[in-house]
């Protein structure tokens, strides 16, 4: 007669009272590793405990930081460059870079924080960088200027030098601002359950709204005239000390909000669960202390089995990440390919509007002209366009804000389709509206429709990611494709994530050309109107769905 594990469905005694001399103990390793020994079924994929609504308010902090900066980079970094006196020519140069590189690296980074062995857990060491290397690059590019004057006396090589730092600053901020949402994202669906991803990501995007409408108004202000702009010396002074101190709060909460379990951890527990066979009847006789002890001496013989030990455990992961990192994302199942096609759509139509919506309220919806002398009306009446445009831009974070909130309550009546579906719709009506009746009124009404799909590319795709990982997760545990070799979650949200600088390539290089071809900036938004209802139709019948196969 034999027994095995799921003879004894009571609670396993723990680790450090019997003895085991190769692997330390705490109380917190112990409750995770033994949590699922101690339900019905010892070996399924232990869900994680519900998180408070507090704690998941918390972890969304750094989208709002993440946006606020976000904002202020649009209000001022335009002005910023034209003050330095960069050439036309490297304009493109510096939007290019950024997503370039975000596009090649994004898998790559993705996959590293998915098997990073750092104490503090896998994805905030690379957040914590990430964050860093933001605020130095709004650091550069807001503040360039004033620390070259300081320590070059040579007005030429003052010029040049101004022109370097504050075109890295910019490309340093996009490139950490763009990476950081990925391991964002990884870093909510390994410490939540199902449902805790679903609030979570709902709370990203209401956060995400709130921190670019703050951003907003306070980009609108005009500080050069306040107490403190004449004390710290410039606006874009003052707007970095507001930028970095909202930041620097928001990306402590963040990291402060639910602790990781770290690799090694985790391979612990998968190392206590390796040892499933069955034992003879005698050996259950091997008691100390009245606890039964000879599953756990078992680890300690692991390798003198032939099995892998901690060590050796995480480092095959590693070299298997970096071999088949490549193979892995070219390999990705079809209904991965088709969502990370929907969400370039999707990024392509709302980049292409957002880029250039100041200008386009500026030139059509108020007949001026960027291009005539400074002091002239029509160039007073393009700025006055894009002040109201910015207003617009305003009005499209506050409606992303609370149609984030309106989605918790659609949800269990449309599904996610419906969402999805409804947000690339809504926004291609409305752009080709504002298209076709270019007027002050109506256009600013319909900005509300920018936070539509604005709220919908922050959540829907990132749910069905989570959606496609717990059904991997179950077909695993029944007995379905083994996951030796998959992808990480790291590099699930890295790849869609990675849409975004590709949609960012796209509009930087092809609507250029398109507004010279056609002699009007008109053609931006009925293009960015024909790629949304393009992709409305591609969300409806080529995206998989998980909620319909289970019906």
């Amino acid at each position: 007669m034999t027994l095995t594990r799921q003879d004894f469905v009571g609670p396993l005694p723990r680790p450090c009272e019997l003895g085991i001399a190769s692997m330390e103990c705490s109380n917190g390793k112990e409750e995770t590793m033994l949590e699922s020994l101690a339900a019905g079924e010892p070996f399924r994929p232990v869900e994680p405990p519900k998180k408070a609504t507090g704690r998941l308010v918390m972890h969304s902090m750094a989208m709002f930081g993440r946006e606020f900066c976000y904002a202020v980079e649009a209000a001022f970094v335009t002005p910023v460059l034209l003050s330095v006196g960069l050439p036309k020519s490297l304009y493109s140069l510096v939007w290019l870079i950024s997503p370039i590189l975000g596009f090649v690296l994004q898998p790559v980074v993705g996959s590293a924080s998915d098997h990073c062995n750092s104490a503090w857990g896998k994805r905030r060491p690379y957040i914590l960088v990430l964050g860093i290397m933001m605020l130095v690059g709004m650091a550069l590019y807001l503040n360039g200027e004033t620390v070259v004057s300081a320590l070059v006396a040579d007005r030429g090589t003052q010029r040049t030098w101004a022109i370097v730092i504050t075109m890295l600053g910019v490309v340093l901020f996009d490139f950490a601002a763009d990476f950081i949402d990925g391991p964002i994202k990884a870093y909510l669906f390994d410490v939540c359950s199902h449902q805790d991803k679903e609030k979570g990501l709902h709370y990203h995007a209401l956060l995400t709204g709130l921190g670019g409408a703050l951003g907003y108004l306070t980009g609108a202000i005009d500080w050069g005239h306040t107490v403190l702009g004449k004390y710290l010396g410039s606006e874009f002074q003052v707007m970095f000390f507001y930028a970095a101190l909202v930041f620097l709060i928001c990306l402590t909460v963040h990291l402060c909000s639910i602790p990781e379990t770290s690799l090694a951890d985790k391979v612990e527990s998968e190392a206590l669960l390796k040892t499933a066979e069955p034992y003879p009847y005698g050996s259950i006789g091997k008691v100390k202390n009245g606890y039964f002890n000879s599953g756990y001496n078992e680890i300690r013989v692991l390798s003198r089995q032939g099995k892998p030990t901690l060590k050796e455990d995480i480092q095959v992961q590693k070299q298997m990440t970096i071999k088949s990192l490549l193979k892995a994302l070219l390999s990705m199942p079809s209904h991965y390919r088709c969502l990370c096609v929907s969400h370039l759509m999707g990024w392509t139509a709302f980049l292409s509007n957002m880029l250039f919506f100041t200008d386009f309220m500026g030139q059509i919806v108020f007949n001026g002209d960027p291009y005539a002398p400074h002091n002239s009306t029509a160039y007073l009446t393009y700025e006055r366009g894009v002040e109201v445009g910015c207003w617009g831009m305003c009005i499209n974070a506050i409606s992303s804000s609370l149609y984030s909130y309106l989605q918790k309550a659609l949800l269990p009546y449309i599904g996610l389709k419906g969402l999805y579906f409804i947000g690339y719709l809504l926004f291609g009506l409305g752009t080709g509206f504002i298209g076709l009746f270019p007027k002050v009124y109506s256009t600013l009404a319909l900005c509300s429709l920018f936070g539509v799909m604005s709220s919908t590319l922050y959540t829907v795709p990132f749910n069905l990611i989570a959606d496609y990982h717990k059904e991997e997760e179950e077909e695993g545990q029944t007995g379905g494709q083994a996951g030796e070799h998959k992808r990480g979650k790291g590099v699930d949200c890295a790849a869609l994530t990675c849409m975004v600088q590709l949609a960012q390539i796209i509009v930087g290089v092809g609507l250029g050309f398109l507004v010279s071809a056609a002699g009007s900036v008109v053609v931006v938004v009925i293009s960015a109107s024909a790629i949304a209802l393009l992709g409305c139709c591609f969300v409806a019948f080529f995206v998989r769905y998980v909620e319909e196969n289970n019906k």
